[in-house]
């Protein structure tokens, strides 16, 4: 792409909208690069907002007699080859309860519920009596018998926690890709399936942004050291294993993820005394607001700055809880950035050999991408850049470990 259309690109992802003039240099200016672009800029709002999950309609249909006549709907008041239906009170009931009967007991956070235990009693009498069980997934039920969804990723976590409550000897994940990539094959068309992959770098992908598993079902996953199969639903081949060992890759990185839901929040002008950090961290804590990447520089006269990322749905609320508390806290302004993105390589590799950080960064040098910010673990390294160039870092990092192979 040329420097217009890419800076209008990434102004249309920040603001989520152009002028007329804006849209029509746009469309004039389309190319098959430029489509993919924005194709990949929705698809990541789109994950942003609603993550991978597969959101089902709640509602009951108690009937299908309708008294309109749209022409485009098969229900229509005129199909007369429409067989019509009305359920009853005690069917309509019996619907509501199918979600929780397989014994998903859990707390009290509706919309993001965690599994406290799997009553197994009535799936394995039903099992005993050589029934083939369907177990509707993302539902449980607490202790005062209201029924409760699990959040994003729910459907995985619960397939994960049923195969841990009856020692499965395998917990296969059926999803519409043959298994886990070394980074998104739509930003990279060379990415490579990997046969195998251990919890911990599972967990870090999928905490890093990979779409393909949730953190949560992985967590359970090591915790009860259940073996882990993602595997298509559109073709029968072998998929991923995700398992505790596996063997080293000659590249010492499993795959390089990207995350681009995050927002930069940086205090400045806090004052360099003992317990600042606690008091800001636990602040954002209690409203139940995730922090990820956390970095704090001296500043001047005394002074530090503490600067870290929240997802951006958390941004609006953060600035808010922070600017209440301005006079305890004692910082002098705030500054965010919603145009930022975070690439991360991921492998077991990284603890025992010396330069896979550095060459992450000569990918990048070489690729005339800048970094503003750089987080590490035992088998991670992630670097904080402009939003717009978090793709084509993508690329450069993937080629650089994967393109000799």
């Amino acid at each position: 792409m040329t420097d217009r259309p890419a800076t209008l690109v990434a102004k249309l992802a920040r603001g989520h909208g152009l002028s007329p003039d804006e849209y029509a240099a746009l469309i004039d200016a389309r190319t098959p690069a430029l489509a993919d672009e924005l194709a990949g800029r929705a698809r990541e709002v789109c994950e942003a907002v609603y993550g991978d999950g597969v959101f089902a309609r709640g509602l009951i249909e108690f009937t299908n007699i309708c008294a309109t006549d749209c022409y485009y709907c098969g229900i229509r008041r005129s199909n007369r080859t429409c067989e019509r239906y009305r359920l009853t009170r005690e069917q309509i009931l019996a619907c509501a309860e199918e979600g929780w009967q397989a014994g998903f007991r859990t707390n009290s956070s509706y919309g993001d519920a965690r599994i406290k235990r799997i009553d197994t009693e009535r799936v394995l009498a039903e099992l005993d009596k050589n029934t083939i069980v369907i177990v509707t997934g993302f539902q449980g039920v607490d202790r005062n018998g209201d029924v409760t969804t699990l959040g994003r990723g729910g459907s995985d976590t619960s397939a994960v926690a049923l195969a841990a409550a009856f020692r499965a000897d395998l917990c296969q994940i059926y999803t519409d890709v043959d298994g886990v990539y070394t980074t998104d094959p739509r930003i990279v068309p060379s990415a490579r399936k990997l046969d195998e992959i251990t919890y911990d770098e599972m967990l870090e992908l999928a905490s890093q942004g990979a779409q393909v598993l949730h953190n949560r079902s992985v967590e359970l996953a090591k915790k009860f050291r259940v073996n882990l199969e993602v595997v298509s639903s559109l073709e029968r081949k072998p998929g991923t294993k995700v398992k505790e060992v596996t063997k080293v890759e000659k590249t010492n990185i499993a795959g390089v993820a990207k995350d681009t839901s995050i927002a930069r929040v940086a205090l400045i002008g806090l004052q360099h005394n003992p317990g600042v950090a606690f008091q800001v961290f636990d602040l954002l804590s209690k409203h139940n607001i995730n922090v990820d990447v956390i970095l704090q520089s001296i500043g001047r006269e005394d002074t530090k700055d503490i600067t870290f990322t929240v997802h951006k749905k958390d941004l609006e609320e953060s600035k808010q809880i922070l600017e209440e508390h301005k006079e305890t806290l004692r910082f002098d302004h705030i500054e965010t950035d919603e145009s930022i993105g975070k690439v991360s390589i991921v492998g077991a590799g990284l603890m025992s050999n010396c330069g896979v950080a550095a060459r992450m960064f000569e990918a990048l040098y070489e690729a005339g991408i800048n970094i503003q910010m750089i987080n590490t673990s035992e088998i991670r390294v992630s670097v904080l850049l402009d939003e717009e160039d978090v793709n084509r870092a993508v690329r450069a990092i993937h080629d650089k470990f994967f393109g000799e192979i």
